[in-house]
C-alpha cells in the first residue's frame, strides 16, 4: 500500500506558491516523493487528442526542460498531459501529476502505470483529496487552480478554441504566473486556442531558451547546432525543417525537385540520423 502524505501548503518550502493563490488548499495530499526546497517549476498541459506536431513539441520541450532541473508539473491526462510526464520521466526529471480525484486512486485508468512510473522514479502524485472522494465534473476545473498554482509559468503545446486547457490559462494568470504558448498551424483547429492566446498577450515560445531565460535567468540556454547534410540538397532539407517546415510535399514544392531525388535524400538524412518521421510525409530534425 503506498503511503498517503497529508501537508499544509504553507508549512513546506517547495508547495509555499500556492499558499498565495485565490482559493487557496488549506491541505494537500500526496503520494511519493516532493521536492524538499523550491526548484524552478513548469506546467505542461494542451489538448487531450495532439496531432503529430502537438506531440513533437511537448516531448522536446518536456524532455530539455527537464533535463535542465525544471518540475514538470500536470494533469496526467491522456494527450499532452500524459506525453509531458513521459517527457520528463525519460530525461530522467522529476514530475508531478495533480489529480481532481482521491488518493490513494490514480485516474485516468489508462494512466495508471504512468502514475506508478512517476512514482518510481522519485516524483509525486497529489491531490486535494485523500479516500471516498466522489470526483464530479467541476473537479478538474478546480484542479487547474493547483495545476498552475504549483507552477511558476505554464507550458501549453497544443490547444483547440474550446479546449479546458484555456482554464488552466486563465488560472495563472489569475495567479500573476507566465503563460507561454507554443504558436500552431493557423489552419489547424487545434492550434487555434494557442494562437488566440498569442494575441491576447501570452508569451510565444519557439525554443526551450525562451523559457529557460525566464525560469533560469541564470543559466545561459545551450548553443544547439543544425546537423548538416552530406550534399547540398540534404542541407537544403535541413534548412527547411529549422525553419519549421515538416511536409515532405511542401518541400518538394519549395525545392522544385522530383519525387525520387527527395524520397532518396529523406532517406539518406534518416539513416544518418539527422531527421525522423513523424508519420504521414511528416519529418522532424533529430
Amino acid at each position: 500500500m503506498i503511503k498517503i502524505n497529508k501537508v499544509s501548503p504553507d508549512k513546506h518550502k517547495y508547495l509555499q506558491i500556492i499558499a498565495g493563490i485565490a482559493n487557496s488548499p488549506e491541505s494537500l495530499y500526496y503520494m511519493g516523493t516532493l521536492p524538499l526546497d523550491r526548484r524552478p517549476t513548469l506546467a505542461i498541459v494542451g489538448t487531450r487528442k495532439p496531432t503529430a506536431y502537438g506531440i513533437e513539441v511537448t516531448r522536446q520541450f518536456a524532455g530539455e526542460l527537464a533535463r535542465r532541473g525544471i518540475v514538470i508539473v500536470s494533469g496526467l491526462a491522456l494527450g499532452v498531459d500524459a506525453l509531458a510526464h513521459e517527457a520528463a520521466l525519460d530525461a530522467g526529471g522529476t514530475t508531478i501529476a495533480v489529480l481532481a480525484s482521491g488518493l490513494p486512486d490514480i485516474t485516468p485508468r489508462t494512466n495508471r502505470q504512468l502514475g506508478e512510473r512517476i512514482l518510481r522514479q522519485g516524483g509525486a502524485i497529489i491531490s486535494e483529496y485523500d479516500t471516498d472522494h466522489h470526483v464530479y465534473r467541476t473537479d478538474f476545473l478546480a484542479r487547474n487552480r493547483i495545476v498552475s498554482g504549483l507552477s511558476d509559468g505554464i507550458l501549453i503545446t497544443e490547444a483547440s478554441s474550446r479546449s479546458g486547457t484555456l482554464n488552466t490559462a486563465m488560472h495563472a494568470l489569475d495567479q500573476g504566473r507566465e503563460v507561454f504558448v507554443i504558436p500552431g498551424n493557423i489552419t489547424s483547429p487545434l492550434s487555434a486556442g494557442t494562437n488566440a492566446l498569442i494575441r491576447q498577450g501570452a508569451t510565444p515560445v519557439t525554443c526551450v531558451g525562451d523559457i529557460l531565460s525566464v525560469l533560469m535567468p541564470s543559466v545561459r540556454p545551450r548553443q544547439t547546432q543544425m546537423p548538416l547534410g552530406a550534399t547540398q540538397l540534404e542541407s537544403d532539407i535541413l534548412q527547411l525543417f529549422s525553419a519549421g517546415v515538416r511536409d515532405g510535399d511542401l518541400i518538394q514544392q519549395q525545392l522544385g525537385i522530383p519525387a525520387h531525388q527527395l524520397s532518396t535524400a529523406l532517406t539518406m538524412l534518416e539513416i544518418a540520423g539527422s531527421i525522423r518521421s513523424l508519420g504521414a510525409n511528416q519529418w522532424t530534425i533529430c
